[in-house]
């Protein structure tokens, strides 16, 4: 079967031939209807090589996974038959620890003990015709969605909709929610903001062209992501800055916005992998202001964006690819050419 994998540190992913999977006991072989592509595919290629090393490669990836269930393994039963169209729950689990216990496989304490890692992030991921997936638990029914639409809820909705929640408690009547990034998941996050909270929502972007797409999903204001946004955001809230602030780029720029975004006892929740970090301390963030590095979400959270999605609450901007052109696909990652987000069909 066709595959793109990361074979060598350091150089472009290739597109090969390998054997077709067959599901062990447990498991269950996906035949791959759509495939999201996101930046943290990016972020695995630029780590380094002893890191990237310790995942191993060759590494299919793609981590944002529809499909039709072709086979189970032995043992694998439950609710789902053969020819089910599911969407994959990435963050994988023990199942059994306290975290996974309690529904947040996402923050599993075993995972890495076990060796445990999610499709495409060091598992073969969806960026094939077939994959693996290690236990039926982490199927979603989708019934009739799009699967080109219902691929990127994976992680560019979920990830989203599992931040916001931790700060939802916060965003009541008259609050102000600022995004910045509105790409992948920043316009999935603006519609999500939306749909959960009365906040008014501003989108940040260095392009015009994402800020568009952030009134086109319904942000009720856009700026440009430069000097002079926190003066602009300052005058939008009576100078009490924004009541959240979810940054979705991660680099050290946005994240020193971020910060001064961000109002007295608000909330700063740091989601994109840009690898910048924020300085916390009195002083230099504002006076209680919460600060969350959360990471994907649950299983329960994934069919609550199904049913987001299934309601026409959740629409996404996507554009469509061949698994032969994710080669280029990636280089117009690292150009910052991609809006909304990528799919592959195989």
């Amino acid at each position: 079967m066709k595959a793109v994998q990361y074979v060598t540190p350091g150089e472009p992913v290739q597109v090969v031939d390998i054997p077709k999977p067959v599901p062990g006991p447990g498991q269950v072989l996906l035949k791959i209807t759509a495939a999201g592509v996101c930046h943290s595919d990016i972020a695995v290629q630029r780590m380094p090589a002893e890191r990237v090393a310790a995942m191993g490669l060759p590494l299919t990836l793609g981590h944002e996974p529809v499909g039709t269930i072709a086979e189970f393994g032995p043992g694998a039963t439950g609710e789902f038959a053969v020819g089910d169209s599911v969407i994959v729950y990435g963050p994988w689990g023990c199942g059994n620890c306290l975290n996974c216990s309690e529904g947040y496989e996402n923050y599993c304490s075993e995972a890495g003990r076990l060796g445990i890692q999610p499709p495409g992030l060091g598992s073969p991921g969806a960026l094939a015709e077939y994959m693996i997936v290690d236990s039926i638990r982490h199927l979603v029914p989708i019934g009739d969605l799009d699967p080109v639409m219902a691929a990127p809820l994976a992680d560019a909705a979920l990830t989203p909709y599992h931040a916001i929640k931790s700060a939802v408690s916060k965003l009541g009547a008259g609050s102000t929610a600022v995004v910045i990034g509105v790409g992948g998941l920043g316009h999935l996050g603006i519609q999500i903001l939306k749909a959960l909270t009365p906040a008014t929502v501003i989108g940040l972007d260095l392009s015009e062209e994402k800020l568009a797409l952030a009134k086109r999903v319904g942000a009720d204001h856009t700026l440009l992501s430069n000097a002079d946004a926190v003066a602009a955001v300052k005058e939008l809230t009576g100078g009490r800055g924004a009541t959240a602030v979810f940054d979705f780029v991660g680099v050290q720029p946005a994240i020193d916005l971020a910060v001064q975004l961000t109002s007295v006892r608000g909330a700063l929740v740091l989601v994109g992998v840009g690898g910048g970090t924020a300085q916390v301390g009195f002083g230099v963030t504002p006076y209680e202001c919460s600060v969350m590095s959360p990471y994907w979400g649950t299983r329960q959270e994934l069919v609550e964006v199904i049913e987001l999605a299934q309601r026409g609450v959740l629409g996404v901007e996507t554009t469509t690819y061949t698994l032969d052109e994710m080669p280029e696909v990636y280089a117009k990652f690292t150009r910052d050419e991609i809006v909304g987000r990528a799919v592959a069909v195989p």
